[in-house]
């Protein structure tokens, strides 16, 4: 028999076309089975014992009367758990995170530190026994508050350079037509996912098994290889449905004690975080504190320019929020200084959140560039573009395409731009003051080393495996359309597989580099596969695999500043009498590579302009300053955008190609969030002459900031 792949009658090219997500029914209809929801057979379940203290000692863990208690299996704690390997470097190229690595020793370094877990029959018997556990501690004096001047502030790298420079930044300041030196902050941000971490651990025939929500399976399985000091093929994690990640679905502590629990009881545990849990154990964005200096020529070339960030940290693990980082690519000035500092505090880990860096970089840089134009009496988008860098403003790279210029022209008449008065507090209807405001978005488009298999099948159809992670992205349904124009057959004759650590290395669904990494080495494995059914004469295709790895046509890749590139409209109303804010409408155009789903893709944008608009508006969690816990940790207490404070939002592209890269996209998942708060803050400005440095954008700090007259009179908040 010989068989061969569709031929051109039947390929008909999916990528470019929108498509509804491949499991979409079965999500809606609630057969998509979650983390938290897969049965097993004797199933225990774990709740985590957060402390209730800031800094200190455990002195005492009374489990006796708890053991008692109906149901009880057992509780670790530091007394009896398992010692881990935490020498290691992880697949992010960090060390684990200590809160990670539970129950290793006495230390509480921050409130919420997990110091025990009770694992119970029922998930009921475990939260009461749970909270019946008595811990004594040994409480120490505790510091929890970030500002600009702490002393234990110091430079930090992360995953860039901590600090760049070049030129003379006082002389040019000095030799400045105008000069802006302002400080800008963001608050904390939770990352608030529909679905809370959940994990379920099991031995099976002398294999660890791990079902879980993540955003790579391979990472965590990799991290509890390495942390249970086991060979990585002993170690099976399954990721299929997420049900949201933003950065922190890594390797966390309720798979470390799931592990541990499921080792000591020879039974599967689960151990799912409550909301509140998360709060503390599932990471978050560091608030920043960020100086900006500024200085132009006369015709508002930039002269000098400085961006400082300072983000907290815990004393246990660095993590460095890297804003400043957005400078380095959007702006070059003959004067060019960005620092990255960070300051350890009696807080839990920060980690990796929608754009970090990115976020809130591009609301401090994109706000200070907004009043640098006001000062100059230029336009804001031409400001923009009159110090659009040819190369890249630190690295002296060239671009691999830099289409910002095009994102604004589009974006300006899309949105109405030239018929804008640029006076502030000019329009209003009724008791609404009325602004507009922009700002310009860039966020790196990397890809990392991946391998895939794909196989024919006797039916002619094609299975496609690879360790990818759909968080809601609908990268199972872009990999589909990809795999598809790659074997030149319908999508119909597609299945992709993911979210499974035994189908090989590849990278995690983060940095918007999931779908980009994951779709040269399907297209590799397909391109090779087809080749090799092209010559097949004598046996079935069926049982044919091909396995694909980017490792060597990654590494030759010529040396560039890869990124995404848009541009941000908003449109604000603002009620100085009750300090209430409206978005009535925006606007993103993108230069983001090649689309390969229009319908996904627009939903990854318009999410990520909501965040910005909750960004500016509502989010913030708060610490008390006494105890270093949060002041109500729940979707109560910490605000987002909801339907009522989001208004119609258009997205739209640009014609985008990076020639030296053979799939061409450069991905979505992250830069619609980026300058989104930042021309909502503009706007906020134009609407009162009002400017707002400080988010979230609250009423009250509106009703503080205003004064008499129509704009306000107030000029900064």
């Amino acid at each position: 028999m010989t068989t061969t792949t569709p031929g051109p009658s039947v390929f008909r090219g999916a990528v470019g076309t929108a498509r509804t997500r491949i499991e979409g029914r079965e999500k809606v209809t609630g057969a998509a089975r979650y983390a938290g929801e897969i049965p097993f057979a004797d199933l225990a379940h774990g709740w985590l014992v957060l402390s209730t203290v800031t800094r200190g000692r455990i002195l005492d863990v009374e489990t006796a009367p708890v053991l008692a208690m109906p149901g009880v299996l057992t509780v670790l704690h530091h007394g009896n758990a398992p010692r881990l390997n935490t020498d290691y470097v992880g697949m992010l190229g960090t060390p684990p995170d200590p809160t990670c690595a539970v129950f290793q020793n006495d230390r509480v370094p921050f409130a919420g530190w997990p110091v025990a877990l009770v694992v119970a029959e029922t998930p009921e018997e475990a939260r009461e026994a749970a909270e019946a556990l008595v811990v004594t501690y040994d409480s120490e004096p505790h510091d929890t508050a970030l500002h600009p001047d702490h002393p234990g502030a110091y430079a930090a790298a992360g995953r860039m350079p901590a600090e760049t420079d070049k030129g003379d930044l006082g002389a040019q300041l000095a030799a400045s037509a105008f000069v802006v030196d302002a400080e800008y902050t963001t608050p904390e941000e939770q990352h608030s996912m529909m679905e809370p971490h959940a994990s379920t651990a099991r031995w099976e025939g002398g294999r660890l098994e791990v079902v879980d929500s993540n955003q790579g399976a391979g990472w965590v399985q990799g991290e509890l290889a390495a942390m249970f000091s086991l060979d990585a093929s002993s170690v099976r994690v399954r990721s299929e449905h997420i049900g949201g990640g933003f950065g922190s679905k890594g390797l966390r502590a309720h798979q470390v004690s799931a592990v541990m629990a499921a080792t000591a009881l020879n039974r599967p545990v689960r151990v799912v975080l409550t909301r509140r849990q998360t709060f503390s154990l599932g990471g978050y964005r560091s608030p920043t504190t960020q100086r900006v200096r500024l200085g132009a020529a006369p015709d508002g070339r930039l002269l000098a320019l400085e961006h400082r960030s300072l983000n907290q940290t815990s004393t246990v693990y660095e993590f460095v929020e890297p804003s400043a980082g957005v400078a380095r690519v959007l702006y070059d000035a003959d004067a060019h200084r960005t620092a990255n500092h960070v300051v350890r505090l009696d807080v839990p880990s920060p980690t990796w959140m929608r754009a970090p860096g990115e976020a809130p970089g591009s609301f401090a840089i994109e706000a200070a560039l907004d009043e640098l134009a006001e000062r100059g009496g230029i336009d804001p988008i031409e400001l923009r573009l009159r110090n659009e860098p040819d190369v890249g403003p630190v690295s002296g790279l060239p671009f691999a395409g830099n289409n910002l210029a095009a994102c604004f022209r589009e974006g300006a008449r899309r949105f109405g731009w030239a018929n804008r008065d640029p006076r502030p507090g000019i329009r209003r209807e009724g008791r609404w003051l009325l602004g507009t405001g922009t700002a310009a978005a860039s966020f790196g488009a990397g890809a990392a080393p991946s391998t895939a298999l794909v196989t024919a099948e006797a039916d002619g159809s094609f299975t496609v495996r690879i360790t990818a992670a759909d968080i809601g992205t609908g990268a199972r349904t872009a990999l589909t359309l990809i795999a598809a124009d790659a074997l030149e057959t319908a999508p119909e004759q597609v299945r992709v597989r993911i979210g499974d650590s035994d189908f090989g290395p590849a990278m995690i669904a983060g940095g918007s580099m999931g779908t980009r990494s994951w779709a040269w080495a399907v297209t590799a494995a397909a391109a090779e596969l087809r080749e090799r059914l092209a010559v097949t004469t004598s046996i079935p295709p069926e049982g044919i695999t091909v396995r694909s790895d980017t490792t060597e046509a990654l590494g030759a890749l010529t040396r560039k500043e890869r990124h995404s590139f848009g541009a941000q409209f908003a449109e604000v109303a603002v009620d100085t009498g009750t300090g209430e804010i409206r978005v009535r409408r925006m606007l993103g155009v993108f230069a983001a590579g090649r689309i390969v789903n229009p319908l996904t893709a627009r939903n990854q944008l318009v999410g990520g302009m909501t965040w910005g608009i909750s960004m500016a508006l509502h989010e913030e969690a708060v610490r008390d300053r006494n105890t270093g816990g949060h002041y109500a940790p729940d979707l109560a207490g910490y605000h987002v955008a909801t339907h009522a404070d989001t208004p119609a939002i258009e997205v739209d592209w640009v014609e985008d190609h990076d020639p030296d890269d053979p799939v061409g996209i450069k991905g979505v998942g992250e830069i619609g969030i980026v300058g989104a708060a930042a021309a909502v803050a503009n706007a906020v400005w134009h609407a009162t002459g009002v400017r707002h440095r400080n988010l979230p954008i609250r009423p009250d700090r509106v009703l503080a900031a205003t004064g008499p007259g129509p704009a306000g009179g107030a000029v900064d908040a």
